[in-house]
């Protein structure tokens, strides 16, 4: 009997507690309701009074939904997406209803919409209608959702294109400046040989007019009169020692003639006279 009184008494304790406990959650659950409620009647006139009657909900139930997703929406109305966007995913992780999730994916959606995510906010409002597929507005903005997406591919495709299209350009002028450079030192290196002919050219020339300039003029006397000498001592050769030399001989020869003839002419005139004479020895 007194093992059974001590377990009514042990028993009537827990639930006693749980009654306090959950007596606390229903508090705090009104109060965050009422914070909540405050929040949104300030939220158009007051923002930072708004956002503190928000994180004041948080603090008195950190699962409620709903001051999370006001606290969302409030950031969002600012423009403060990315704090606005990290409300609304805690939103959808705290939910417990459809319409809770439909809700907070709708905001989500929303808010990749203002950052130009169109690919992200298609995925958002595609779980809002998942959770609510009755939703006209959320069926509406993912339309327009996918219209922006895909002109953001079609921009994206037409911009790849053109730098695809720049690049091939760029690179046809590199192709051609390099064979314009090219060209351009075979050029000057044709210039460059063409002028090295022309100047050799030019100098065969000069050298071919200065022979001729000399062709032209008189001879040395001293180098014509040495030839001649030459010649002439070729044709006639020097008298050796001991011996006469040709003029000598000749003149030797006339000399002995003109003796001769006087001679005869003295024996003639002697003859005619009738007296013997002797002739002279003539060396």
């Amino acid at each position: 009997m007194k093992q059974i009184l001590t377990l009514f008494i042990i028993s009537m304790s827990f639930f006693s507690l749980a009654q306090e406990k959950d007596k606390e959650q229903l508090l705090a659950l009104k109060k965050a309701n009422n914070n909540v409620y405050e929040g949104n009647t300030l939220v158009d006139d007051d923002f930072v009074s708004a956002e503190m009657a928000y994180r004041k909900a948080l603090s008195h139930q950190p699962s409620s939904v709903a001051g999370t997703y006001n606290l969302g929406n409030s950031y969002y109305r600012k423009g403060n997406y990315d704090e606005a966007l990290y409300r609304h995913q805690q939103a959808v992780e705290g939910a417990i209803s459809k319409e809770e999730k439909h809700k907070a994916f709708h905001n989500i959606g929303n808010t990749f919409m203002q950052s130009e995510k169109y690919k992200e906010a298609v995925e958002a409002y595609k779980n809002a209608l998942r959770n609510n597929p009755a939703d006209e507005e959320t069926r509406y903005n993912l339309a327009v959702a996918k219209k922006k997406q895909k002109e953001e591919e079609n921009k994206q495709k037409d911009q790849n294109k053109d730098d695809k299209n720049q690049d091939k350009d760029n690179k046809d002028k590199d192709n051609k400046d390099n064979k314009d450079n090219k060209d351009k030192d075979n050029k000057d290196g044709d210039n460059k040989e063409d002028k090295d002919k022309k100047d050799k050219g030019d100098e065969d020339d000069k050298n071919k007019d200065k022979k001729k300039d000399e062709d032209k003029k008189p001879k040395d006397d001293k180098k014509d009169k040495g030839d001649g000498d030459k010649k002439k001592d070729k044709q006639q050769p020097k008298p050796q020692p001991g011996q006469l030399s040709p003029q000598q001989i000749k003149n030797l020869l006339e000399a002995m003639n003109n003796q001769e003839q006087k001679v005869q002419e003295k024996m003639n005139a002697e003859k005619r006279k009738g007296v013997k004479i002797k002739t002279e020895k003539d060396w």
